[in-house]
């Protein structure tokens, strides 16, 4: 398979696998990838499992047409990409290894030798040249493990990813990438998220055309879809609206309640309804789906003073891939002593950034009106902000959303008559109550400024304290004028025609502008509120919590100059320029410090 003019696939695909890792369905196979670029030297990048050594060595013989590799790169030890390690160099004995020095610890382990007279260790940043191509190593330590590297080439901008980007699958089976890679990540990847964010910083700094994982597709097209996905498994943040019910019966009472439940949540407006039965469905998948999903309910019984034996294995694979930025709830069944959910609540303390429902559903045996009360409770409390998404069932003059506003930050929303706009502000104020009247602040030299004095309209969403850091880079450090900051989402609209978020906000204002104040380098906006819509109870979001907890602390150590309070650009220099614009979210230099030695 020609990936480009030098770089040859020469990898394998198993269909006789039945459990990846002897735990993972892979109902359509694996594919185990390797590659070989074709320059003045050869390099061939990773070998692919035992069962396959004849097939792979068939390939790469088809490939160099004669020629004698120089080098076999080693980017993961795991047994399905290294087992051809020493069978790859009976045949080809003067090839130089290359891999991480832990690499060559595991080869001594795998192989009982280090082949101390044909190998090159690399590291950080060294690199290889072919020829016309230039390799070079980064380390990517613990995804998913510590031996892990993944090589960039610069004439092709080809990244070798290792086993990043990977999903399960054959290369012959045509099938939706994100939800067998969600799969593999989770899975496979999941508890390593910190690493792989540190990873995606590197990536980030490279002029990347194509990713060649270690399984799965070669990924040529739409990268930055793959890298978002990435980002948003690796940050455990929802990556859709949904809530997932995983549920375990034993006589089949907790199961008719979940069903119940189901139909009532998807009456009630809920995007997505997932349901999954512990006991008979793939454990992975149901494992997957949590984290694909904002919300999250466990229903099971009480067994033998604990919970039964699925759900326990349930919450251990999710607390154990860091489990987080979820909202939770409990349905639990016990016919003398429920203790059910006290002991699932239990288990997902060590989760971080969890919000547990008001309501647990209690069943004494079988659902009376009681419980179901509680369901349909439980149903409300979920779907509030569904409900005050959909025009039909919003109450559209909630004015207790004005209890919202604070020192808080906001995403300011407009159109400019092509396409939707949002900006960052923290200065939204209540300035009358009778009648309401809202004051906007913004900045004249964001463009939103420009968009709202032509219009005469805009809304405020109220952020609440689970918003990532993503939200503040996508809304606050690039301009609309430049960026369709909604070209990848869906949008959902108020009224007067603009976008409200659907995701970390607990509820949002559209106002008219009736007076402009002009304040020199700022606009006041004196503002009559026409809708007010309360999606959630969810703490607002204040510009203090942004500090503390949200806005990455700047790489600091070792540099001089002086770090933007705002977005932590750091700018490196004795002095700062009075005339100084952050590139990043475009403050002045007042909004810097310096850096404290």
């Amino acid at each position: 398979m020609l990936i480009t003019n030098d770089i040859r696939y020469v990898g394998v695909n198993d269909h006789k696998v039945d459990l990846f890792e002897g735990q993972y369905k892979v109902p359509n196979g694996i594919s185990y990838n390797s590659y070989v670029i074709l320059d003045e030297k050869i390099a061939v990048m990773d070998t692919v499992d035992a069962a396959f050594t004849h097939e792979w060595l068939d390939n790469l013989e088809a490939v160099l047409d004669s020629r004698t590799p120089d080098y076999l790169v080693v980017q993961h030890m795991e047994p399905d990409h290294s087992a051809n390690i020493v069978n790859f160099l009976k045949v080809y004995p003067n090839v130089t290894v290359v891999a991480s020095a832990k690499a060559f610890v595991m080869m001594d382990h795998f192989f009982g030798t280090t082949f101390t007279d044909k190998r090159l260790v690399v590291g950080e940043g060294d690199t290889l040249t072919l020829g016309r191509h230039v390799l070079t190593f980064v380390t990517a330590p613990m995804v998913h493990w510590p031996e892990v590297i993944v090589t960039y080439d610069s004439t092709d901008k080809v990244l070798f990813s290792a086993d990043g980007f990977g999903k399960f699958g054959a290369l012959d089976v045509e099938e939706p990438w994100a939800d067998e890679a969600r799969r593999y990540f989770i899975g496979i990847v999941g508890k390593y998220g910190q690493q792989v964010q540190a990873l995606l910083k590197k990536a980030a700094g490279l002029d990347i055309a194509m990713i060649c994982p270690l399984h799965g597709p070669v990924l040529t097209e739409n990268l930055g879809y793959y890298l978002g996905l990435y980002h948003t498994w690796s940050s455990y943040q929802p990556e859709e609206e949904g809530i997932v019910v995983a549920y375990t019966s034993v006589y089949g009472n907790t199961k008719k309640a979940v069903l119940r439940f189901a139909e009532q949540l998807k009456a009630s407006g809920c995007p997505k309804v997932v349901v999954h039965d512990l006991a008979r469905c793939d454990m992975a998948e149901a494992v997957a789906d949590a984290f694909r999903y904002s919300k999250l309910v466990l229903a099971t019984t009480t067994y033998n003073a604990d919970i039964f034996p699925f759900m326990r294995e349930y919450i251990d694979h999710l607390t154990e891939r860091n489990f987080s930025n979820r909202t939770v709830a409990f349905i639990e069944n016990g016919s003398w002593a429920p203790m059910a959910a006290k002991i699932m609540k239990g288990m997902l303390e060590k989760s971080k950034n969890l919000t547990f429902a008001d309501t647990t559903v209690r069943i004494l045996s079988a659902m009376n009106e009681d419980s179901a009360k509680q369901i349909e409770t439980l149903v409300g409390e979920l779907c509030r902000e569904y409900l005050a998404t959909r025009d039909e069932t919003a109450n559209k003059n909630d004015l207790t959303a004005l209890f919202n506003i604070g020192y808080g930050l906001y995403v300011v929303t407009s159109h400019d008559g092509k396409k939707d706009n949002g900006l960052i502000v923290n200065t939204v104020t209540q300035v009358t109550s009778t009648p309401n009247r809202i004051a906007v602040t913004i900045n004249k030299a964001n463009y939103s400024h420009h968009v709202i004095k032509q219009t005469g309209k805009m809304n405020i969403n109220c952020l609440t304290v689970d918003a990532p850091f993503t939200v503040f880079e996508k809304f606050g450090f690039v301009s609309g004028r430049n960026v369709d900051k909604f070209a990848d989402c869906q949008p959902l609209r108020s009224d007067n025609g603009l976008v409200f978020l659907p995701r970390y906000i607990n509820s949002f204002l559209s106002l008219k502008v009736e007076q402009y104040l002009d304040l020199d380098t700022h606009g006041m906006f004196i503002c009559s509120v026409t809708e007010a819509r309360v999606l959630s109870d969810r703490e607002t979001m204040t510009y203090t919590y942004y500090q503390n907890h949200v806005k990455p602390k700047p790489e600091t150590e070792g540099k001089k100059g002086y770090v933007c309070k705002v977005c932590g650009y750091v700018y490196e220099g004795e002095t700062l320029p009075d005339d100084y614009i952050c590139p990043l979210c475009k403050h002045g230099a007042t909004d810097f410090e310096p850096i404290e030695s």
